[in-house]
């Protein structure tokens, strides 16, 4: 499990680092204000393609070897985004790496086969943990590298860290391998049905596009506000995206009170402490310590909101069965992506064209949108 929960984390850190590196790529490749989203943006477009396209394999294919031929393609791609000569190059590499990294959702179902069903919970929750601190590292320690080495450091650094990893579980992940019940179109054609007949699937992938998509928006700009207005350094940045990683504390602590029976609880409790994070970012004006304190506060709250809805998102769908999980993680994944992508998307726009208060706004509508559905929950049920 150990081995599982860091190998999430450092293979998903691949779809962070470039958040807080905004900047510095968009000027090293020529892109506008308003182009620099897509740096984000379609990485998690490529990861949303893999979660749709490749994920779902695993129900079929033998996991440690799709796992494995997923790395190779990430390490194939981070190196062309390190040595990328336009911004062309770099976005197409950027979509790649992404498309590769879902072997971190691949890993994620694969350890709740080791587990029983009483300790399903805590399981995901310590390996959803490895996964989120990854997510959470990712952003200071490419802001670290960059002031000391340059941005293409970052890339370099973790294809040689993801070509040792990939060594590393061809060798020590046991075999996995499910006995195939339809072929790859049927698979895919299953995936429509899957979404259909399962409503808590649908439920948890809206609470989390929406709280996802407020995590991506926020995190693509609060780089761009840091340097414009509080005007840190990298290294400022940096510091800055290390207090996120307090939010970690949070999975582990749902996973374990789902075990209990406080799903529901939880998961309200979750949108709205994303919610409160924008309405403490909201009261963030001028550039005294005060605000960047409260700035500080409202990061921490919104990686503990989203980190935990995660876990109880996952930990709700990986008990609904054992030959589809898989695909179920896949479609999860997938729809609450497409929710960061435009968060990401939607994040850069508002604040080249708005500022600060708009984009804080549109990021707290995606709470409200959350928790509006949220209170469907009981009658539906």
């Amino acid at each position: 499990m150990m081995l599982l929960a860091v190998s999430c984390g450092i293979i998903v850190a691949n779809l962070y680092y470039a958040q807080t590196l905004v900047g510095p790529i968009s000027i090293a490749m020529g892109l506008s204000p308003r182009s620099a989203g897509l740096i984000v943006t379609l990485t998690q477009v490529g990861y949303v393609l893999g979660l749709l396209f490749i994920v779902p394999l695993s129900d079929i294919i033998e996991n440690r070897r799709l796992t494995v031929v997923s790395l190779i393609m990430v390490v194939g791609a981070l190196v062309v985004a390190t040595l990328a000569p336009n911004s062309l190059i770099f976005l197409a590499a950027s979509l790649l790496i992404g498309l590769g990294s879902v072997a971190a959702q691949i890993l994620v179902p694969y350890a709740t086969y080791l587990a029983s069903e009483n300790q399903r919970g805590r399981v995901v929750g310590n390996v959803m943990s490895g996964l989120l601190l990854g997510i959470m590292f990712a952003r200071p320690i490419a802001s670290f590298i960059t002031d000391l080495w340059g941005w293409q450091a970052v890339f370099t650094l973790s294809a040689v860290l993801i070509t040792l990893l990939t060594i590393l579980l061809s060798r020590a992940l046991p075999e996995r391998k499910p006995v195939p019940t339809m072929n790859y179109g049927q698979l895919l054609g299953s995936l429509v049905t899957l979404l259909k007949a399962t409503p808590i699937l649908r439920r948890r992938a809206i609470y989390q596009a929406c709280l996802f998509g407020a995590f991506s928006l926020f995190w693509t700009v609060v780089p761009l506000r840091l340097t414009d207005h509080f005007h840190l350094s990298q290294q400022g940045i940096a510091l800055f995206a290390l207090a996120g990683v307090a939010g970690a504390v949070a999975a582990p602590v749902a996973g374990r009170l789902a075990d209990r029976g406080l799903s529901r609880f939880m998961s309200g409790l979750a949108i709205a402490i994303a919610f409160l994070a924008f309405v403490v970012s909201y009261l963030v004006q001028g550039n005294s310590n005060t605000a960047l304190i409260l700035l500080v506060l409202a990061a921490i709250l919104l990686d503990m909101g989203v980190s935990g809805s995660l876990v109880l998102g996952q930990r709700a769908i990986y008990s609904l069965g054992g030959e589809t999980r898989g695909r179920l993680n896949g479609l999860f994944m997938a729809i609450f992506f497409v929710g960061g992508a435009l968060g990401s998307f939607i994040g850069a726009w508002s604040y080249a064209y708005g500022g600060w208060n708009l984009t804080v706004l549109l990021g707290m509508s995606l709470p409200i949108l959350a928790m509006l559905y949220y209170f469907t929950e009981k009658r539906t049920a």
